[in-house]
């Protein structure tokens, strides 16, 4: 048995870091609607209304998905001029 030390790990490419950042994208948007319309839907069950809390609480739910989304692709682009490259 060799007791030398395995090499050390590669950071990821630029393109692994950016194929990872769009696979991750989708399920952001589809979790805010999600949760916003799944605690719409739960208002309005509770409050005997019409789908009214579960539309609006999934719009501000995919709004909050675009916020969340535009804020990490802000750092991502602060990354990249400041040469930082994901460190």
């Amino acid at each position: 048995m060799s007791s030398s030390n395995p090499a050390p790990r590669k950071r990821p490419t630029a393109f692994a870091r950016q194929l990872a950042m769009a696979m991750e994208l989708p399920f952001i948007i589809i979790g805010g609607v999600l949760i916003g319309g799944g605690g719409g839907y739960l208002l309005d069950r509770w409050l005997h209304t019409s789908p009214a809390f579960t539309l609006a609480l999934g719009f501000i739910g995919f709004a909050g998905g675009v916020w969340e989304i535009l804020k990490l692709l802000s750092r991502e682009e602060k990354k990249e001029e400041n040469g930082d490259g994901g460190r």
